[in-house]
C-alpha cells in the first residue's frame, strides 16, 4: 500500500484507572513533555475501575497546552450521538482546538445491557455507527439551521446545531470487519485499530478496503488517516519497523499503549524523532528520483525565483562565563556553484533542518522555565507525588528531570542521525564539505559532554536540593553552545541540503 504522505503523529494509550487518578493525569503531561502529540483513554463506562474517559480527557486538556487528547474508542451505544459532538466541540473550543474523536460501535454487549445501554447485533452496531457520525456531523454544522436524521437507531428532529468545534474535529473508527472497514472509508476521517487485534500482516489487505470504499464513495483515499494502536517493543529496529509502516502502509499515526513512564519518554525522545527523521529521508529521496512536472504558464502570474531558507542567527547572547570552542577557527562552506532556484521541494529540505533547530530551541526555552519554577516552588508537589515514586525523583523535581531527559535525549538522537546518515551523504556529494562535517562532528562531542554535565547537576538537585545553581549554571552553557552550534550549522548547511537532500 502506498505512503499517503501525511504528517506523522506520536501519542499514548493511557488507562484510565480510578484508584490512581493523579498518576494517569500526570502520564499525560508526561506525554506532552516528551514531546508526543496525543493522549487517549480507554472508553468503558461500565467497567466500575475506569474514570470516565471524557471527563479525564477536559482534565488532561485544561492542564496541558499542546496536547491533544481524546477517547480510544468512545462507546457509541452508551453515548447519545448528540450530547456527544456537544461534549466533543466543547471541549475543542475551551482547548482552542484541541480535541478529536475516536469511535467505535460497542463490543461487550453483555456490559453494555447491564448499564443501560442497547444490545446489538452486528449489523445493527454498523447502521447505528453510521447515524451516529451522521448525527455528529450535523451537530457540528452550525451552518444548517437544524439537525435531522431519520435513522433506525438515531432520530433527531429539528434540533439546532452547535457549538461548531475550534478546528475540523477528525473522526477516527475504530474498524476490524469488513463492513466497518468499509464505513471507515465511506464516512471516517481516520482507521484506528490496535496491533493485537489487527496484526501488521494484516495491514495492506485491511487498508485497501478503506481505499476501495473511499472511491466508490468519490472521496481521496489519502484523506483517511491511517492510526494503529502499537505494543511496546524493546526491538533495537524498532523506530525503522514504524517507519516502514509508514512508507509501506500509509500508517501515520502512532499509539503506544502503556503506562510505564520511561517507555513514554523513550517513544517521544528516542523513537519517534527517528522514525520522523527515516521517514522524512526516505520521502527526499522519492522526491528527488522522480522528476518535477513542468508548471503551465500562467500569463497573469510573474515568474520568479523562491524565498530562500533563512538560518536562524546566533544574537550572541552567552549565559555562560565558559566557552567550550574557538569560533574564530570554524571553516566555511563555498559551494562555488550557481545559486539555487530555491524550488518548493528544495525550500522544503532546507527548512526541515531550520525546524529541527528551532524546536530544539523552543525546548531549551522551557527547560528554563522548568527551573525557575522549581526554584521558585511554583510546581504543585502534590498533583506529582504518585509519579514522583515511580520515577524515584523527589517532589517538584520529577517535572524538571523528566524534562532534562526529554531534552537531551532529543539532542542526542537528532546528532546520531546527523552523524551516521546525512553528514556521509554530504561528503559524498560535495567534498568542500569536509572541513564543516569534520568540525560539526567535533562539536557534537563537545556537546555531548556538556549533556553529560547537565545529567550530572541534575542527579546533585535531587539528593541536595541546594545545588540548583550548579544546574543552572550547567544548563547555561548547554545553552551557550546549542545557539552557537545550531547557528553555525544551519549556515553552513541549509543550502547543501536543499541542493544534495538529506541522504
Amino acid at each position: 500500500m502506498p505512503d499517503y504522505g501525511q504528517d506523522l503523529q506520536f501519542g499514548t494509550f493511557l488507562t484510565p484507572d480510578a484508584s490512581d487518578p493523579d498518576r494517569v493525569v500526570q502520564l499525560a503531561l508526561l506525554t506532552e513533555a516528551s514531546g508526543l502529540e496525543l493522549a487517549t483513554f480507554q472508553d468503558h463506562p461500565y467497567q466500575a475501575r475506569f474514570l470516565d474517559a471524557w471527563a479525564l480527557a477536559a482534565t488532561v486538556l485544561a492542564r496541558t497546552s499542546t496536547l491533544r487528547v481524546t477517547t480510544n474508542v468512545s462507546n457509541l451505544p452508551l453515548r447519545p450521538p448528540f450530547v456527544l459532538a456537544k461534549t466533543v466541540a466543547s471541549l475543542d473550543v475551551l482547548s482552542r482546538g484541541r480535541a478529536e474523536l475516536g469511535l467505535g460501535a460497542g463490543g461487550f454487549w453483555d456490559a453494555i445491557e447491564a448499564a443501560g445501554g442497547p444490545r446489538r447485533s452486528p449489523g445493527e452496531a454498523l447502521r447505528a455507527l453510521e447515524e451516529g457520525i451522521a448525527v455528529i456531523r450535523g451537530a457540528w454544522d452550525t451552518s444548517q439551521r437544524s439537525v435531522r436524521v431519520d435513522g433506525e437507531h438515531y432520530r433527531v428532529a429539528g434540533v439546532h446545531p452547535g457549538p461548531a468545534p475550534a478546528h475540523d474535529v477528525e473522526i477516527w473508527v475504530g474498524a476490524i470487519g469488513p463492513r466497518m472497514l468499509a464505513l471507515t472509508g465511506r464516512v471516517g476521517d481516520g482507521w484506528l485499530p490496535s496491533q493485537a487485534f489487527v496484526p501488521p500482516e494484516t495491514l495492506a489487505e485491511r487498508s485497501a478496503r478503506i481505499d476501495e470504499a473511499a472511491v466508490a464513495a468519490g472521496r481521496d483515499p489519502s484523506r483517511v488517516r491511517r492510526l494503529y494502536n502499537v505494543n511496546l517493543s524493546d526491538d533495537p529496529a524498532w523506530a525503522e519497523w514504524l517507519a516502514a509502516l509508514t512508507l509501506e502502509h500509509g500508517t501515520s499515526t502512532f499509539v503506544l499503549g502503556t503506562d510505564d513512564p520511561a517507555q513514554i519518554q523513550r517513544f517521544g525522545t528516542e523513537v519517534a524523532p527517528a522514525v520522523r527523521e527515516l521517514v522524512l529521508a526516505e520521502r527526499s529521496r522519492g522526491r528527488e528520483s522522480a522528476p518535477e512536472p513542468e508548471p503551465t504558464p500562467d500569463p497573469t502570474v510573474q515568474v520568479r525565483g523562491g524565498e530562500p531558507v533563512r538560518p536562524t542567527p546566533d544574537d550572541g547572547v552567552r549565559r555562560s562565563g565558559r566557552t567550550p570552542w574557538d569560533e574564530s577557527t570554524r571553516p566555511a562552506y563555498d559551494p562555488g556553484l550557481p545559486p539555487l532556484a530555491w524550488t518548493a521541494h528544495e525550500r522544503a529540505t532546507g527548512q526541515h533542518l531550520v525546524d529541527v533547530h528551532d524546536h530544539l530551541r523552543s525546548e531549551l526555552a522551557q527547560l528554563f522555565d522548568l527551573i525557575d519554577q522549581v526554584e521558585a516552588g511554583s510546581i504543585d508537589a502534590g498533583r506529582a507525588r504518585s509519579l514522583i515514586n515511580t520515577m524515584t525523583m523527589r517532589q517538584n523535581d520529577w517535572a524538571l528531570g523528566a524534562y532534562c531527559q526529554s531534552y537531551c535525549r532529543l539532542v542526542t538522537t537528532h546528532h546520531t542521525i546527523e552523524d551516521t546518515s546525512m553528514f556521509p551523504h554530504l561528503r559524498g556529494r560535495d567534498t568542500a564539505l569536509a572541513p564543516v562535517i569534520d568540525r560539526l562532528e567535533e562539536e557534537h562531542h563537545v556537546i555531548a559532554g556538556v549533556l553529560d554535565d547537565v545529567d550530572r547537576a541534575l542527579v546533585a538537585v535531587v539528593a541536595e536540593p541546594g545545588s540548583m545553581p550548579q544546574l543552572r549554571e550547567a544548563v547555561d552553557l548547554l545553552a551557550d553552545t546549542m545557539a552557537s552550534h545550531l547557528s553555525y550549522e544551519e549556515r553552513m548547511l541549509v543550502e547543501p541540503l536543499a541542493r544534495y537532500g538529506f541522504y
